[in-house]
């Protein structure tokens, strides 16, 4: 996996009404949007939360019979 690095100095405005990125991502592969979604999940989130997974819980419901 490729590490990225953001630059934090740098930053862009742009109208969320006329921006048109949609068909910029529906060229991309499904591989590249993938890699994308996990790139901003770790922005959003960082890196420990990674690691430390998501919680299991598992819980078995018995059925009353009729």
């Amino acid at each position: 996996m490729v590490e990225e690095k953001i630059n934090r100095n740098v930053f862009e405005v742009v109208d969320l009404y006329k921006a048109d990125d949609k068909a910029d991502w529906q060229n991309r592969s499904a591989a590249e949007r993938m890699e994308a979604i996990e790139f901003m999940r770790k922005v959003m989130f960082g890196h420990d939360r990674i690691s430390a997974g998501l919680q299991r819980v598992f819980e078995i419901a018995e059925l009353k019979g009729n």
